[in-house]
């Protein structure tokens, strides 16, 4: 169970805890150690569960990034685990929509809040009332996988069941969204029912995936996370160009919209548990293609990865694309290796402390450079991805 506590942690305290890492001021350990000491102090707010200056679905990315920085450095476990208890007892209260699960009832939309877990849900294992995942939902359900994927995240560095049985339950709620009227498949990207985007699929994908390897009922997560890649493969949004468009029109073709980098990223992560899940010989070759292709469109001469449909002006949403694109890429690498991410994770990672880092070590929009004033919790999370993939690879 949660130990929910509320007690203030100051910054000087969340500093003594992650500088004892002991490691040289120029190693990628310690640059991603600094910058997290940044992240928390200028930031992370108590009282909401959030990093200020950063939105709803921001925050859950933060939060993956943390649970990333973890997993490679031990010694912050600690604070790293109370940010989660914290989190997850107080960020509720901020959900811009909380509880917003949308069905149909004769044809009309209503809003369910529920208070208790229905026994019937596939991968229930908890008990009545232990977790409430409509805290987490808000009506759009690529914001809710996020959410799925934070606390997966958080399960891995913790082992929280509470944390893991939250996000069986947001995924519950993402199934809401299906079908679309593409294909008789898909998720929506809200409960509108009025777009049919990649990130939504791309997050329905990867959650399930994520979830076949951490429950015991695999054969239901593996079963929706096939099914929805078999939908998108055939979807229309990979281009001739093996990139990712935003999404399908109402009659359901590519709609050649930007093609942003957490579009090429998501995917590969998805990919990569769903292979591990249910090995097969062509997931890892789909999510290299995708990864070539990105990397061919969306990185300069010197290898650094750029949002081009945005910057410098990518708020509130583009600032946080990036890094999730950088966090994927790695972990393709990691079962697929090959040097093209390296230097794209390296370069990237070399650039934002050399170029886009201001006298505070805060951590900007444009990872080429120069720091553009301000930097926000958004873009330096998002900078932080690439630090702590830059240690995973180094």
């Amino acid at each position: 169970m949660l130990l929910h506590f509320l007690t203030t942690v100051s910054a000087s305290f969340f500093l003594l805890l992650v500088n004892n890492t002991q490691v040289s001021a120029q190693s990628a350990e310690s640059k991603a150690t600094t910058a997290l000491n940044t992240l928390q102090d200028a930031w992370y707010n108590e009282t909401s569960g959030i990093w200020d200056t950063c939105g709803w679905w921001n925050g859950a990315n933060c939060m993956t990034m943390l649970a990333d920085f973890a997993a490679i450095d031990k010694s912050a476990i600690p604070i790293v685990t109370h940010v989660f208890n914290n989190t997850y007892v107080v960020a509720p209260a901020v959900n811009p929509a909380p509880g917003i699960e949308k069905m149909n009832t004769n044809g009309e939309p209503h809003t369910s809040y529920p208070q208790t877990w229905p026994h019937h849900w596939p991968g229930y294992h908890g008990h009545p009332g232990q977790v409430n995942a409509s805290a987490w939902l808000d009506g759009y359900y690529d914001d809710g996988g996020w959410w799925a994927l934070a606390w997966i995240a958080a399960y891995d560095i913790t082992k929280n069941q509470d944390y893991l049985q939250t996000a069986i339950g947001i995924f519950e709620g993402m199934t809401a969204g299906w079908p679309t009227n593409c294909s008789n498949g898909g998720i929506w990207w809200s409960y509108k029912h009025d777009y049919a985007n990649a990130i939504a699929n791309e997050l329905f994908l990867s959650v399930a995936a994520h979830l076949a390897n951490r429950v015991p009922n695999k054969a239901y997560y593996v079963n929706w996370a096939q099914k929805e890649w078999k939908w998108f493969q055939a979807s229309g949004m990979i281009n001739a160009n093996n990139t990712v468009n935003d999404g399908l029109t109402l009659d359901c073709k590519n709609n050649g919209q930007t093609v942003w980098t957490y579009n090429q990223g998501v995917v590969l992560g998805g990919l990569v548990e769903l292979n591990k899940a249910a090995p097969d010989s062509s997931y890892l070759p789909a999510a290299a293609k995708i990864a070539a292709a990105a990397i061919s469109a969306l990185t300069d001469t010197n290898g650094v990865l750029h949002d081009y449909g945005c910057e410098p002006n990518c708020a509130p949403d583009g600032t946080q694309f990036k890094g999730i694109f950088v966090r994927n890429l790695q972990a393709l690498h990691i079962v697929a290796p090959q040097k093209a991410y390296v230097r794209v994770i390296q370069a990237s990672a070399n650039s934002i402390w050399r170029n886009d880092r201001d006298e505070g070590n805060m951590l900007s929009v444009d990872w080429a450079g120069p720091f553009l004033n301000p930097a926000n919790a958004s873009t330096h999370c998002s900078a932080m991805d690439a630090l702590v993939a830059a240690v995973v690879v180094h």
